[in-house]
């Protein structure tokens, strides 16, 4: 049986739980985006993004030493 199956295995979650988890836990997005015409790459554009709470930061920092 699958949790779709079962409706009392269903978890809603807020979006207040969804922030708190991701800053506890800390993202990392990244993305890359090329414009060209006519094969010439013109711009290029590279986007690396970290997300998390300070005190996550500095718990991975002391974990890593």
């Amino acid at each position: 049986m699958s949790v779709l199956a079962d409706p009392s295995l269903e978890q809603e979650v807020t979006l207040l739980e969804l922030v708190d988890r991701v800053l506890n836990k800390g993202v990392v997005l990244r993305g890359e985006i090329t414009l060209a015409v006519a094969d010439v790459d013109l711009v290029y554009l590279g986007l690396n993004v970290l997300l998390a709470s300070v005190g996550t930061l500095e718990r991975i920092e002391l974990e890593a030493v």
